[in-house]
């Protein structure tokens, strides 16, 4: 081998390494692209989740209220009663749903704790 072939294989390698290098920092790139879009799918999901448990919290409440009302003859305090039920309801579980309040636990309501021995 000549000098001139050390110098063209030499010049060959940069070539390679510095495309291999671009293409190494647009792949980077993407993935961060996409990993940005996953979080804003997330965030999304969770925001359409929540109010739609809103809604349907105050709409549940508003329509138990009209039917009883309708049935009991008792217009327009059923609905309004429960109109408010549903809405604290609906915030109780956005609540819940954004981690300011725990879960109720199903076990410690009845008593049977296993913390507490009688």
């Amino acid at each position: 081998m000549t000098e001139n072939d050390d110098d063209s294989l030499e010049q060959r390698r940069d070539a390679l390494s510095a495309k291999l290098a671009a293409r190494e920092r647009s792949e980077a790139i993407e993935t961060a692209k996409e990993k940005q879009s996953e979080e804003s799918r997330k965030g999304m999901a969770l925001g359409l989740k929540i109010s739609s448990e809103f809604i349907a919290a105050i709409a549940v409440g508003a329509m138990l209220g009209y039917l009883i009302d309708r049935f009991v003859g008792t217009t327009p305090w059923g609905m309004i009663i429960l109109l408010l039920l549903g809405f604290c309801a609906g915030v109780l579980n956005v609540l819940r749903a954004m981690g300011m309040v725990a879960t109720p636990d199903p076990g410690v309501s009845r008593g049977d704790d296993p913390s507490h021995k009688r």
